[in-house]
């Protein structure tokens, strides 16, 4: 699983992600004990437009993270993009059951190669899914090139925290009960445990926010959320 890399890592993402749409935004919901809501709540009041304007929603899955966007007047439509189809459908019918399917557009896309001319975007924001891309630093710098001057990125993300204590009770919940649930609730173990071996190898809140910044982004804000185990870091486009 995480030993793949390159495009067998990102085909076994996707087909994974594509099995489990379905019961994903369920699964969520148990996982974190439903804090994902407010989680993505505050990530969106870090996103300060100084125009009105379509925002960018990179690994939208169910999309989630894009219907937030659009509770802010300044964020006309926002497009999510996804390299999951079954997750971008199910999001797809999310919208049109807000009544937003007019507002929500779903691209399948590649975050690493996004087709967006650049500055065309007045924020981009990615929920969940940059522990899952192949060359962070190449997404980050995609992210940051179709972004407006003076616009944010804002990235909500599990990382590895640093406290020893919470690090070793995050990772037995993680190892141990996660692919249980999965299992259980979802009758996918093997997607389940993709995500504790994702988590592992990935960064801590600083890391991923070095990356963020060696990407051009300045005023980089870290904020960690339940107990260190999730980060909402956000950076702005110079101007």
């Amino acid at each position: 699983m995480v030993q793949l890399s390159g495009k067998d890592r990102a085909e076994f993402v996707g087909r994974m992600f594509d099995r489990i749409s379905g019961r994903y935004d369920f699964l969520n919901t148990v996982m974190t004990g439903g804090r994902h809501y407010s989680w993505r709540a505050k990530a969106v009041e870090l996103l300060e437009a100084k125009e009105s304007g379509v925002a960018l929603d990179v690994a939208t899955g169910t999309g989630d993270f894009a219907f937030d966007l659009l509770n802010k007047s300044s964020v006309t439509k926002v497009v999510g993009v996804d390299f999951a189809g079954e997750m971008l459908n199910t999001g797809v019918r999310k919208a049109y059951d807000r009544g937003l399917g007019s507002k929500f557009i779903p691209n399948i896309g590649d975050a690493h190669k996004l087709p967006y001319k650049d500055d065309s975007f007045i924020c981009a924001t990615v929920g969940f899914g940059a522990r899952n891309f192949i060359d962070l630093p190449g997404a980050m710098s995609e992210l940051v090139r179709v972004i407006k001057p003076g616009s944010k990125v804002v990235v909500l993300e599990i990382v590895r925290p640093a406290g020893l204590i919470i690090s070793k009770i995050f990772l037995f919940y993680f190892r141990k009960v996660t692919p249980y649930i999965g299992g259980l609730l979802a009758g996918d173990k093997e997607a389940y445990t993709y995500l504790p071996e994702s988590v592992q190898s990935f960064m801590t809140a600083s890391d991923l926010a070095d990356v963020m910044a060696d990407t051009g982004l300045g005023e980089i804000s870290v904020n960690r959320v339940a107990l260190g185990t999730v980060a909402i870091i956000s950076g702005k486009k110079p101007d």
